[in-house]
């Protein structure tokens, strides 16, 4: 019962990462122009070690790198407006 409850404090700590990422984009927008392609790295190479630590079954790095794509994919999106 303790991995659950785990997990769901994790799973509202990834949903934090939609309202930092708006916030992010909003203050941030002279640094994702120049930085996009750099931010689109970020994204992919954390999907990708998230991916390898949930075979390996890491969950404190499985979540910070989540949580990290989750922010910067945020940033991303709100950037282009």
């Amino acid at each position: 019962m303790e991995e659950v409850y785990k997990v769901l404090i994790a799973i509202g700590i990834l949903a934090l990462g939609i309202p930092i990422g708006n916030l992010l984009a909003r203050f941030t927008k002279e640094e994702l122009k120049h930085g996009k392609k750099y931010f689109s790295i970020l994204i992919i190479a954390s999907l990708v070690g998230a991916v390898v630590f949930l075979i390996l079954g890491n969950d404190a790095l499985l979540f910070g790198l989540l949580f990290i794509a989750i922010v910067t994919s945020m940033s991303l999106t709100k950037g282009k407006k």
